[in-house]
């Protein structure tokens, strides 16, 4: 390889290996944003789920990991150090294996996602208190701006041991239909209806949900694959470097 071909190979990484340490970071600001996010339906299933939290810690890693393996990319390519150059194609290569497994798993486990993720929410419904905790509140945010009531329809609040016990009519704050006029409430807790007709949303909020996740996933399934792109070019192009490296002898670090 001549030495043009060498300097527009060694330029080319240290771009590939920058956008590499981008979605690196927002790989990693997606993890930080299921940890710490309050008012969305992933609360709800991350204050249920331990696998979530687990995989919101994981999204960090591999995103700080991602990173490191930008920056150490970019000085190797630079100052053509081989034995750099050596390490990222390696730990790259195994990224993107793992990559791959993680989206052949979370493919074929769908269907026990869902099932896992309605019966959490089904858990959720009868445990509900309004006593103000973190994922009754992000619930409560969640009906009152889908406008939707329940998991399915709003019959799944029937399960919940406050309104099964009580002698009164009561309803989920939450799921009071504000186009219905003349019955005010706050907006969590528990509020008494005045008919057996609670006056709230007659739609469920799993097809929501699922839309709002479904966006959510293409989002990063998107940033997934662009990493992938960008990891499969950087495999090609460290490759390609570190044997004209070698073939050249470029053992130094250039002076500049």
């Amino acid at each position: 390889m001549g030495k043009g071909c060498i300097t527009t190979t060694k330029y080319f990484l240290f771009l590939f290996n920058l956008l590499f340490f981008i979605f690196g970071a927002l790989i990693m600001g997606f993890g930080l944003w299921i940890l710490l996010d309050n008012q969305s339906f992933i609360k709800v299933l991350q204050d249920s789920s331990m696998e979530l939290k687990v995989g919101s810690y994981i999204l960090i890693g591999v995103g700080s990991f991602s990173m490191l393996m930008g920056f150490l990319g970019c000085l190797g390519a630079i100052y053509e150090i081989r034995c750099l150059l050596g390490l990222y194609f390696t730990c790259l290569l195994l990224i993107l294996i793992a990559q791959v497994v993680a989206a052949v798993l979370i493919y074929f486990q769908r269907d026990l996602l869902r099932e896992k993720t309605s019966n959490i929410v089904i858990k959720i419904l009868e445990s509900y208190h309004g006593q103000n905790r973190t994922s009754e509140q992000a619930w409560d945010y969640i009906q009152r701006n889908m406008h939707c009531c329940g998991w399915k329809e709003s019959t799944d609040w029937n399960v919940n041991a406050v309104i099964f016990n009580s002698s009164q009519m009561l309803y989920p704050c939450s799921c009071r239909n504000t186009s219905i006029t003349g019955d005010n409430g706050t907006d969590s807790g528990f509020c008494e209806a005045q008919s057996p007709n609670w006056p709230v949303y007659s739609t469920g909020c799993m097809s929501s949900v699922e839309s709002w996740l479904f966006t959510n996933y293409g989002v990063i399934l998107g940033i997934c694959l662009g990493v992938a792109v960008i990891e499969l070019l950087g495999l090609i192009l460290s490759m390609g470097l570190c044997k004209s490296v070698h073939q050249e002898d470029y053992t130094k670090v250039p002076k500049y």
